[in-house]
């Protein structure tokens, strides 16, 4: 696909949002990247990211922050921008425990940016937006995944409230202004070019410097672990599908939908654990821990509306992707 407009996509230092750029140059779309580039976690990181976009065609980098919202319109109305992608975000539960506030700037403010800048974007498509499974709080896990129909009404960590809040912001845009929005549940994304932050990246650097884990929930947990390539898979077809545009209040509301986007198929934390062993061909020490505040028992998509709007099918299973990461891995640090 090619189009004279480009994307723009926010994050595009971070993890998805490097991969969602690249995903989309490929198919030879333009792309303008934003990102603040903090130091949440290690900026080399990030700066590494945004080098392997060094000669490709087609991209633009613009350092900025979402939040300022005079910015951001005037990147959007200078650029003809009629499709964004925001993935910018303060991640991170345990994080919104000790700094709150950074998650009002980031999250709520920075989305209000956005949302307003597209509104006033002559022309605009379509807003396509990350939320979060921990939308969903500490809920059990039955026998099937968890759906967008479920109230997401009791959070268990300022992020999740900040994401949730992020949704409810988005609907009262597509009611008030008819703004064709997407917002995509993401659940526990992994894979190559991962976040620090993440239990199986940190892992990873702890086991292969010979130090033990700490395994939270005394390891009885479960998260439906995404491939990256699988989540970008998704996202683009999102994009690609625009709620349709009518008259009427009633039609302007339903210009906003949520969808979750998973992997379908949960994975216990110690199977994981065992996964990744395999993978880096080392055995990790581990310290069980009790649950941490902010932490939900289980994650599980239901995944079967964005299957029905765009073909979405993960492909990738978690041995192949741990593998990958692994790989990846060596690579980068040199272990």
């Amino acid at each position: 696909m090619s189009r004279a407009d480009p994307v723009l996509v926010t994050g595009a230092a971070g993890f998805v949002g490097h991969a969602t750029a690249h995903h989309l140059l490929a198919r030879g779309e333009r792309v303008i990247g934003v990102d603040i580039v903090n130091d949440y976690y290690d900026p080399a990181l990030k700066a590494a990211r945004l080098a392997t976009f060094e000669g490709k065609d087609g991209f633009h980098f613009e350092k900025m922050d979402i939040a300022d919202a005079g910015r951001i319109a005037d990147l959007i109305r200078s650029q003809g921008i009629v499709r964004v992608v925001h993935l910018a975000a303060q991640a991170g539960v345990r994080y919104s425990i000790q700094n709150p506030f950074a998650y009002q700037h980031s999250n709520l403010a920075g989305h209000l940016s956005v949302m307003e800048a597209c509104r006033h974007a002559p022309g605009f498509e379509h807003l396509v937006y990350a939320s979060s499974s921990s939308v969903y709080g500490d809920k059990p896990m039955g026998g099937q995944g968890f759906t967008e129909d479920e109230p997401a009404a009791s959070p268990v960590s300022l992020y999740a409230a900040t994401k949730r809040a992020c949704e409810l912001m988005s609907q009262s845009y597509a009611t008030l202004y008819g703004l064709p929005q997407t917002g995509l549940r993401f659940f526990t994304v992994y894979g190559p070019w991962g976040r620090p932050d993440m239990a199986y990246f940190s892992f990873t650097q702890k086991i292969m410097r010979g130090e033990a884990i700490e395994v939270f929930g005394e390891g009885r947990m479960a998260r439906d672990f995404t491939y990256i390539d699988d989540i970008v898979d998704g996202i683009v077809g999102a994009l690609d599908h625009p709620p349709a545009i009518n008259d009427g209040a009633a039609a302007k509301a339903a210009l906003h939908r949520v969808l979750n986007i998973g992997d379908s198929h949960p994975v216990g934390l110690m199977e994981m654990i065992g996964s990744l062993e395999r993978a880096l061909g080392r055995t990790a020490e581990k310290i069980m821990r009790p649950m941490q505040q902010g932490d939900v028992t289980a994650t599980y998509a239901d995944v079967s509306k964005l299957h029905a709007l765009t073909g979405y099918r993960p492909k990738v299973m978690l041995d192949e992707g741990l593998t990958k990461f692994a790989d990846w891995y060596r690579g980068y640090y040199g272990d």
